[in-house]
């Protein structure tokens, strides 16, 4: 962790009263403004996180542990949003498909997400593309996330897009899947728009279809 400021490590390590503390400090000293500390402590300490867990030398339990942290600090500076434009990116719409029951990766990508200030519905697991479909129109997002871990069970991503073509509902947002056995290939295949191999990738992802970095 050379060379990174004290508020990036205390995220790493899921520190929530190192990082209220310091955030307090700069503040009350008008040492950083509340852009400085979002954009180059707290984002780049979960930019640090994801690039852990991809690598494996961090996991679940810890991400979660840096999130808390991650938006200890965020609930520090909201104040000084007062038009809430810290979650102005963007709404995601997320579930796990039709008869998969698995969601520990999509609570991974929701966490990674959020992290990254997209407001997140999360639909949960078992949800069929009629729901999906019915969620898209209620909600409107700009994302939608469809989630397997099941190989039998990335048909229904399949379905699902399928249904959204029919009810042209794919004009209200852009699809990205992701799970252990979706490949880029299969991605392109059934016409979604981005694929995500793992959180920190789907976040880069819905980056990219939304046009920011």
């Amino acid at each position: 962790m050379e060379n990174k400021s004290g508020i990036i490590k205390a995220v790493i390590k899921g520190n929530v009263a190192e990082v209220q503390e310091m955030i307090d400090f700069v503040l009350d000293a008008n040492l950083m403004t509340p852009d400085e500390i979002l954009n180059n402590h707290l984002i780049p300490g979960m930019e640090e996180v994801g690039k852990r867990f991809r690598a494996n030398t961090m996991y679940v339990g810890e991400v979660i542990l840096s999130s808390r942290a991650m938006h200890a600090g965020i609930n520090r500076i909201k104040n000084y949003y007062p038009d809430n434009s810290l979650n102005k990116k963007g709404k995601v719409l997320i579930g796990t498909v039709a008869g998969d029951l698995h969601d520990i990766g999509k609570k991974i990508v929701v966490i990674f997400l959020r992290t990254a200030g997209y407001e997140v519905i999360d639909l949960g697991i078992d949800v069929s593309p009629e729901d999906f479909a019915v969620h898209v129109e209620k909600e409107r997002p700009d994302v939608l996330g469809l989630s397997a871990l099941l190989t039998t069970t990335t048909v229904w991503m399949a379905e699902t897009i399928k249904l959204l073509k029919k009810e042209k509902l794919l004009k209200i947002c852009k699809v990205i899947v992701g799970g252990d056995p979706v490949k880029p290939n299969f991605a392109r295949q059934i016409g979604a728009d981005g694929y995500g191999r793992d959180a920190p990738d789907a976040v880069r992802c819905v980056n990219r279809l939304l046009g920011y970095r």
